[in-house]
């Protein structure tokens, strides 16, 4: 599966659904659900512009979202007017795009990962520690058990 490392706390603003757009300077054709990575470096001046004081998950894959579609930014004012969407206060550059997201969930146990540059390849078969993926199937199948009986 696809995975792409966002810096808390923007990750995690996406896993609780207030952030729906994530800004890049390079667009995608990727559609559809990718893994979200918090890498180990939180932005302490967006938490304190944004006011959030607290502790955050990182060098983890942290959730999956949704891309269903990206718009382009033509000028600072189309990127001003989504700021509640982005939270961000990234200044316009010729080329700037949103990727546009829902169905944000959160992992239950999130998954010691390295992060990489753009969208990754994932593959959880290569997680070394047999204890995590075997915790990480037994809380899903307990979730999706006791969620549908």
């Amino acid at each position: 599966m696809k995975c792409l490392s966002i810096s808390q706390p923007f990750a995690d603003l996406i896993i609780s659904g207030k952030k729906t757009i994530e800004l890049r300077n390079w667009n995608t054709n990727l559609r559809g659900e990718f893994l979200i990575h918090a890498p180990l470096k939180v932005r302490i001046e967006d938490c304190d512009r944004l006011k959030i004081n607290k502790k955050f998950v990182t060098g983890a894959i942290i959730g999956k979202a949704e891309i269903y579609d990206v718009k382009k930014y033509n000028s600072s004012k189309e990127i001003t007017s989504d700021r509640k969407f982005h939270f961000s206060v990234k200044k316009f550059q010729k080329k700037t795009y949103g990727f546009m997201l829902k169905n944000p969930r959160s992992l239950r146990i999130p998954i010691p990962w390295k992060g990489q540059l753009g969208f990754f390849d994932v593959k959880i078969s290569k997680i070394k520690n047999n204890d995590i993926v075997t915790d990480i199937i037994d809380e899903e199948y307990r979730y999706q058990w006791i969620g549908h009986h």
